[in-house]
C-alpha cells in the first residue's frame, strides 16, 4: 500500500531529521534467511547513510547488501515522522576505500558534532570528526545508499480530512 503523497516530508524535512536524530535501524539478512535489526547511530552525507559497525551486521552485508533502514522521531501516532530508506550497502574495506568515498569526509564531521558528549563525556565545544577507520576482519564504514526512499509526516493526517 503506498502513503499518499500529501503525507511525504519534504526535502528540507528529510535532511533536518536525518541530521538530528541520534539512532537509525539497519535490517539485514542474517544467517539463516533470518533479519537481522540494529540500532545504529549515523551520519547523514550526499543523499546517503554512513555508518561504522562491526561484526555480523558487517558479514551480512558483504553477504546480501540489500538492506533496510528507518529514522523516525516521536512516539505518538499522529506525530510520528519517518523515512525508511531501502538501499544497497557498500562496506568500506579499507582506509583506500574510505579516501576515496566522495561523502564519508562530511559524514564524519556531522557525526563528531551530533554525538558530541555522546558517550557520557562533556561536549567540547569544537569536536573532532568521527575517527574510527577499518580494522580486523569485521570492523568498517558502511555507506547505504538509497534505491528508494518513502517518508511520512503524521502531523499532515488532518489535512487529508
Amino acid at each position: 500500500m503506498a502513503l499518499p503523497k500529501e503525507l511525504a516530508l519534504d526535502a528540507g524535512q528529510i535532511d533536518e531529521l536525518m541530521a538530528s536524530q541520534w539512532n537509525m535501524r539497519v535490517a539485514s539478512m542474517g544467517p539463516g534467511a533470518r533479519i537481522n535489526l540494529t540500532p545504529m547511530w549515523f551520519g547523514w552525507a550526499g543523499g546517503r547513510v554512513y555508518f561504522f559497525g562491526r561484526g555480523q551486521k558487517v558479514v551480512n552485508l558483504r553477504r546480501t547488501p540489500e538492506c533496510s533502514v528507518i529514522v523516525d522521531r516521536n512516539e505518538k501516532f499522529p506525530e510520528l515522522q519517518a523515512i525508511m530508506i531501502q538501499g544497497r550497502a557498500e562496506v568500506l574495506e579499507d582506509a583506500t576505500a574510505e579516501h576515496a568515498d566522495p561523502f564519508l569526509a562530511q559524514a564524519r564531521q556531522q557525526m563528531g558534532i551530533k554525538y558530541n558528549g555522546g558517550h557520557g563525556k562533556p561536549p567540547v565545544d569544537d569536536p573532532a570528526p568521527n575517527s574510527a577507520s577499518a580494522g580486523g576482519r569485521n570492523r568498517r564504514w558502511v555507506v547505504v545508499i538509497p534505491d528508494q526512499i518513502v517518508t511520512w509526516d503524521n502531523f499532515k493526517l488532518g489535512l487529508l480530512s
